[in-house]
């Protein structure tokens, strides 16, 4: 069956900052390639790519600030680039979006087009709040187009069966309006590799044992929980810290803090990398681990544990949102045990206990090599058997034609 497919997305190569954007660039090259598909892909950035099955552009930002207040002006600008994808759609068989950064525009081309509207949830805002730091009184804006969008929506991808069951209780969603569609993984590229020399131009001693954490500097990554916790690890073990792009200048400031005491309070190495990784380097940084932390208040799916589990390098994350349908307590890593502080925050009830407790299966899974090495493979295993992202574009094409094709009732 052909399909002519509308992608609304914020992030869209080369302009990727987190697992949305990795999501997207997988989904769509896996979809185009199913025959009789075309893609046209609207983005935020400058692209202007014409293949053979997929039609790309980028929308510029307002050509002037849209306000004096920083947090209105970005709230602004998406609104503007939306506004802008209206004029620019064709027709198609179906709208699908990503994040709220495109949900005005797929509620708009919906009507316009008088097609079906699909949208994926990578994160729920409600379950991000201080994400008002940076948008001040625009993030309850989003927070209402977020709503309207999923009211308006034919259909539903949630990451992971946490996010369906959190996007049904906090939106009054049917359940048969909400399907669950794993993130995935491109296991031909993320695999064990070893290449010592990349560590050293990082200046990591490739001869010692290091954990590794990839993320940006935002609170729901957890980033800070985790360097409260590194003056609790046993002596010798480096600390490798992937982390940049702070989401405001004060948590970029309390990271800085936190990175300076804890390097007053440990023997161990703590290495810093504020620069975006090049992917060939990352796979390097993954193979080479001991131990993958992911200490994520809140996390809808998780992509970086599953790049780690493809290079296999077992895993230390939390036991919050979608983790646990990716990483295997015993098997494929250990998962904490994490209590939020409830009222709508996603924050540990006890901060200190939870960086007392990452440390302590840090600590535990560095004791056994054998452990380590047993759960690295189980844990690549298992990302060959379930998350594929050839098998996550077909799950995606069917929902589709679930949208699209007509009903056929006995006569």
């Amino acid at each position: 069956m052909t399909m002519n497919i509308l992608l609304l997305t914020n992030e869209y190569p080369p302009h990727i900052y987190g697992g949305a954007g990795v999501h997207i660039e997988h989904l769509s090259r896996e979809l185009a390639e199913i025959k009789g598909n075309h893609l046209q892909i609207l983005s935020f950035g400058d692209q202007k790519i014409q293949l053979q099955t997929m039609d790309i552009a980028g929308i510029a930002p307002a050509p002037n600030p849209l306000s004096t207040d920083r947090g209105r002006a970005r709230f602004l600008d998406a609104l503007y680039r939306n506004i802008m994808m209206t004029g620019l759609a064709e027709s198609a068989d179906i709208i699908h979006c990503h994040t709220w950064y495109s949900y005005l525009g797929g509620c708009l081309l919906k009507q316009i087009l008088g097609i079906p509207l699909v949208i994926t949830t990578h994160s729920l805002e409600p379950h991000r709040p201080w994400k008002k730091e940076q948008l001040g009184g625009s993030y309850d804006g989003v927070c209402w187009l977020e709503r309207a969008a999923f009211a308006a929506a034919d259909g539903i991808i949630a990451v992971s069966q946490a996010m369906k069951e959190d996007t049904e209780k906090l939106f009054g969603i049917a359940a048969d309006r909400v399907q669950v569609i794993h993130n995935g993984i491109d296991a031909g590229t993320f695999h064990k590799i070893r290449e010592p020399q990349i560590l050293k131009h990082y200046d990591i001693n490739p001869d010692k044992p290091y954990i590794l954490f990839v993320g940006r500097i935002t609170s729901q990554k957890g980033i800070l929980h985790l360097v409260h916790s590194l003056p609790l690890l046993n002596e010798g073990i480096q600390v490798v810290l992937c982390a940049g792009m702070p989401d405001t200048e004060k948590i970029g400031r309390e990271m800085h803090e936190a990175v300076q005491k804890a390097r007053t309070k440990t023997t161990n190495n703590i290495i810093w990398i504020e620069q975006m990784v090049p992917v060939p380097d990352l796979i390097a940084l993954y193979s080479h681990a001991d131990i993958f932390v992911c200490p994520s208040v809140y996390e809808p799916f998780g992509i970086i544990n599953l790049e780690a589990m493809a290079c296999s390098t077992p895993v230390v994350a939390a036991a919050v949102g979608g983790i646990p349908e990716v990483v295997v307590h015993g098997q494929t890593g250990l998962l904490v045990p994490f209590q939020s502080r409830g009222g709508g925050s996603p924050e540990p009830q006890d901060p200190d206990g939870y960086s007392r407790d990452l440390a302590a299966a840090v600590n535990a899974l560095m004791a056994s090599a054998g452990k380590r090495s047993q759960m690295g493979k189980e844990g690549r295993q298992r990302v060959e058997a379930l998350f594929s992202w050839k098998s996550i574009a077909r799950q995606t094409q069917d929902f589709y034609r679930s949208l699209t094709v007509p009903p056929t009732f006995p006569r």
